[in-house]
């Protein structure tokens, strides 16, 4: 009933009588002032007035589960969010979850993580109140060698999230970094269960940063937050629901065609490393070559020094700029 409350206060530019809320959910005047209490100590400014009702007069960045779905409601990706104050990873929590049965579209959000993961086992800064750490959880029938590709239907809905929210005009780096001026501003990392030729779940998850205004040392060179971008800070739950709208968009196109064959050319137009030098990283084997573009099933397609095209993988291949991270 909460976030429900919340969604007609936001479309409600006048009151909204306690009557009328009474009436729709089929619960008392007490009930419903005790949601609007709640709603105040998250810090929404509402409006009480005596004969005409409640209106909401402030949303801050609040991080909640009523908040997020209340953002969410129509679609089907975070329709169903399991919201966390802390918690380990989202990507953990929603594969747990995702074995016990859990459904299509429900979206796992942490306020913190004590152990963010990145790609290849890497960790990820976690720290409260700033950024976004969600995971998204699919049940997709199509082939585990496809799943792959929905990082980068969710690294393009990223970047249409952020610009729909901040104006900002993000990057691709593939295969799952968002950057801003060459610095990373948001990680991608998928994770799946599957059976040999049949997918369990898979678990997509997405760290941004929005709000921070420092870094550790240790990647102050290579990290940045939307927040420095644009000099003021963001509302994250409308930032998730912007992201999470866009998602449903380019899944429902990756579906007709079970490939990134409709979104190829929107991919490579978002794409940081298209027709630029690189550094391709494989196991025992550091090469230069030249950025074409994506391949339908979601490989980077890179011109080597002799002419030749070739499909890089991601996997445990890393891809660099020449002179430095993009």
């Amino acid at each position: 009933m909460k976030s429900e409350i919340l969604h007609l206060l936001k479309e409600n530019e006048g009151y909204l009588s306690g009557q009328q809320l009474c009436d729709r959910f089929k619960v008392s005047r007490t009930a419903v002032w005790k949601v609007m209490e709640q709603l105040k100590k998250e810090g929404y400014g509402i409006e009480a007035v005596r004969n005409k009702g409640y209106r909401l007069v402030d949303s801050p960045d609040v991080m909640s589960r009523a908040e997020i779905e209340s953002l969410t409601r129509g679609g089907w990706a975070g329709a169903k969010v399991v919201y966390f104050e802390e918690t380990d990873s989202t990507n953990t929590r929603a594969k747990e979850a995702g074995d016990k049965g859990c459904g299509h579209g429900t979206l796992f959000v942490a306020e913190r993580q004590a152990a963010g993961k990145g790609r290849r086992g890497r960790g990820w800064e976690s720290p409260a109140g700033t950024s976004i750490y969600m995971t998204l959880l699919l049940r997709p029938a199509i082939l585990p060698a496809k799943a792959p590709q929905l990082t980068l239907l969710m690294a393009v809905a990223v970047v249409q999230g952020i610009r729909k929210v901040t104006g900002i005009g993000c990057q691709i780096k593939w295969p799952n970094d968002i950057v801003l001026h060459g610095r990373k501003v948001c990680g991608i990392l998928t994770e799946m269960s599957t059976e040999i030729d049949y997918i369990n779940h898979v678990v997509i998850g997405v760290g941004i940063n929005v709000n921070q205004e420092t870094f550790p040392e240790e990647i102050r060179d290579r990290a940045v937050s939307l927040k420095s971008e644009i000099g003021g800070g963001i509302r994250r739950s409308e930032l998730i629901a912007a992201v999470m709208k866009s998602f449903e968009e380019c899944y429902d196109i990756f579906l007709k065609t079970e490939d990134l064959s409709g979104m190829r050319k929107l991919y490579d137009s978002l794409l940081v490393n298209k027709d630029q030098k690189v550094r391709v990283m494989e196991p025992g084997n550091e090469y230069e070559a030249h950025a074409l573009g994506i391949s339908e099933t979601g490989e980077l397609l890179v011109r080597t020094g002799d002419g030749k095209v070739k499909s890089v993988f991601a996997g445990e291949v890393s891809v660099r700029g020449v002179y430095g991270y993009v």
